[in-house]
């Protein structure tokens, strides 16, 4: 009995995350085809729009979603969660705002593989196995920091797929930029209020590492993916 209580939460997130990383085989970073057809043919300032696009971006970025889930899942003090998110909030926009207006150019596929590995890097560092490393183990906000500029460089990618016209560029940029945001906050409460009500139950403890094993996985399969994709597209 006590078997099957602590084998079935963990069978259900394994189920949910790999279910998502199927759900990815059309690629997390692509906007759909309305959305890119309205950003191609936008010429000036459209704030709301671009708001929207960025907080719809991020809500079904599944693999932004995943690394934030790993990152919050020890983190039950709002301080510590409002400093992790902040810290990838900033890279994260660094890299998504002027690699768009600096034109700077990198295959999506591969900064997709490396967003997939920011999966892999914090599941494993919350399965206790990075602290083998001992003084070699960086330092948790620094890699998270890092892994924001990889997943702003993500979206930027998707950007400069589409053809952004010159004018008002700066503020669309800026606005979906604040949209993805909006779209983080909105993911983060929901995927915080889960594991809020979770770590009240006595089954937490003893899922969590089963739990990270499951992310890890499903940080492997979109690895998978995008380094398949890539070579297919070479």
């Amino acid at each position: 009995m006590y078997l099957a209580n602590l084998i079935k939460p963990a069978l259900l997130l394994l189920t949910a995350l790999l279910t998502t990383a199927f759900m990815v085989s059309a690629q997390a970073h692509n906007i759909a085809d309305g959305d890119a057809a309205f950003v191609a043919g936008n010429a000036g300032a459209a704030v709301f729009p671009f708001i929207y696009l960025g907080a719809k971006h991020m809500v079904t970025g599944y693999d932004h979603l995943l690394f934030l889930a790993g990152v919050v899942f020890f983190l039950s003090r709002p301080g510590q969660i409002v400093q992790y998110v902040t810290l990838f909030a900033v890279g994260h926009s660094i890299t998504l705002i002027f690699g768009v207006l600096a034109d700077i150019h990198a295959n999506a596929y591969l900064i997709d593989a490396v967003i997939a590995l920011s999966v892999v890097y914090k599941a494993l560092e919350n399965m206790g196995a990075l602290d083998r490393l001992g003084r070699w183990h960086p330092d948790t906000r620094l890699a998270v920091l890092v892994f924001g500029l990889f997943h702003g460089f993500g979206l930027a990618t998707s950007l400069q797929e589409l053809e952004l016209h010159p004018d008002g560029l700066v503020i669309n940029l800026i606005s979906f930029n604040v949209g993805v945001e909006i779209g983080q906050i909105i993911g983060l409460s929901l995927i915080v209020a889960v594991f809020t009500v979770w770590r009240k139950s006595p089954t937490f403890d003893n899922t969590a590492f089963i739990s990270n094993a499951a992310l890890m996985s499903a940080g492997f399969m979109l690895l998978i993916y995008q380094l398949t994709a890539w070579q297919l597209a070479g």
